[in-house]
């Protein structure tokens, strides 16, 4: 099987160098060897042991020997472009592209299927994780109710320096760039784009119609501060940033915010940049899956799973898709009911049967709630003329 690679950077050199240190090991397992015949990059690379680099990408196109091809150059454009002209050119595609899958998915799955070969994208969830195949596969047997999860690395770890060491968000988010966790321009993951496009690839395989990134509401970490932190531990919870998507009778529910999370739930003691995701299935209850949700190596591991599994397959379709949903499918989460964390300056005065939880310190207050709409808990905190600090959703 001769294959192409479409950028060479962490993760494409991670699959260059899987596919050469286990070439042996790949070739027992497909019963013949994958062989790298073009590296799409603009760049030079004088160095590199790789000596099959191009910077044009009709030499992979037009290459009838190359049957499946690896897109880990990121963003949208050129990558949906070349990704379409490659599936109609009946050539397989696996790729790391969350936001590619995210704003293209329907469109290239159903591109692949027509012309009878595979669009597989196991890394642009959870990195090295295993969660689209055993969705597809391994779950195929339950009705998904619903998935929750810490899919950013760079945000867990933020938010763990804030809960272990008292770090403010800046100080954090700092150390998070210092280390190689985070970007220059963090935006896409501080404020939630990256969970976002992750959560809206889980919830179109699971329900099975798509679910767009764009409509998904989306908030980010940037406004939690020490006192939420410290107010909710000492409640018994932690903050972690959570993709969610829900079965409804009459659709969806996807969100990403921040939640708190009770110590004694897994996802609570989900540290640093590892991320983890909870499936909860009809007949098989809640299913964890758990590890590196980033990295050069690990990401580069679940592109080659697909290599693999697009060899053994390379004849047929395997099957995976979701389609179009009706209007209205993805639905409103103001009105699904959700028990909040509220934090409140401490001269507010605030009583009622709603309040299941209730803590202070010095200046400020923090309350649990009974389960309530947001629309219901806001009109409610405006009648009682209370202001609210912050309002955290809690985990269900």
């Amino acid at each position: 099987m001769k294959i192409a690679i479409m950028g060479f950077g962490v993760v494409g050199s991670g699959v260059g160098e899987i596919i050469k240190n286990n070439a042996e090991s790949i070739a027992e397992k497909v019963s013949e060897s994958v062989e790298i015949k073009y590296i799409l990059d603009l760049r030079d690379f004088p160095d590199s042991e790789f000596k099959c680099f191009t910077k044009d990408f009709n030499d992979i196109l037009n290459d009838d020997e190359v049957k499946l091809v690896v897109e880990v150059m990121g963003g949208t454009n050129p990558a949906y472009t070349f990704t379409k002209q490659l599936l109609s050119a009946k050539k397989h595609v696996v790729t790391s592209n969350k936001e590619l899958v995210a704003k293209h998915g329907t469109e290239l799955l159903e591109i692949a299927k027509a012309n009878s070969v595979n669009y597989m994208f196991e890394a642009s969830v959870g990195g090295g994780i295993p969660i689209i195949r055993p969705l597809i596969n391994c779950l195929a047997g339950n009705e998904i109710n619903n998935i929750k999860g810490i899919l950013n690395g760079t945000t867990n770890y933020i938010l763990t320096q804030m809960i272990s060491c008292g770090k403010s968000f800046d100080e954090a988010l700092k150390g998070a760039q210092e280390n190689g966790y985070a970007e220059k321009d963090p935006t896409a993951d501080v404020e939630g784009h990256d969970t976002c496009r992750k959560t809206a690839i889980l919830a179109s395989l699971a329900f099975g119609k798509e679910v767009d990134s764009e409509k998904i509401q989306t908030e980010g970490i940037t406004k939690i501060t020490l006192s939420d932190v410290a107010l909710a531990n000492k409640l018994g919870y932690s903050i972690k940033l959570i993709g969610l998507c829900e079965k409804a009778e009459n659709g969806v529910y996807a969100e990403v915010c921040p939640m708190l999370i009770p110590k004694d739930n897994m996802l609570s003691g989900i540290d640093d940049v590892f991320n983890g995701i909870m499936v909860n299935g009809s007949f098989v209850g809640d299913v964890m899956f758990y590890g590196r949700g980033a990295g050069m190596l690990p990401t580069a591991s679940a592109v080659v799973g697909d290599i693999i599994d697009i060899v053994r397959h390379k004849d047929k379709n395997v099957g995976i898709m979701w389609t179009k949903a009706e209007e209205g499918y993805l639905l409103d989460n103001a009105e699904r009911k959700n028990s909040y964390f509220v934090r409140i300056s401490s001269n507010d005065e605030i009583s009622g049967e709603f309040i299941v939880k209730k803590i202070a310190n010095d200046t400020e207050i923090g309350l649990i709630t009974s389960e309530m709409t947001e629309t219901k808990l806001k009109d409610m905190l405006k009648e009682k003329g209370v202001n609210a600090l912050s309002i955290i959703k809690l985990v269900k």
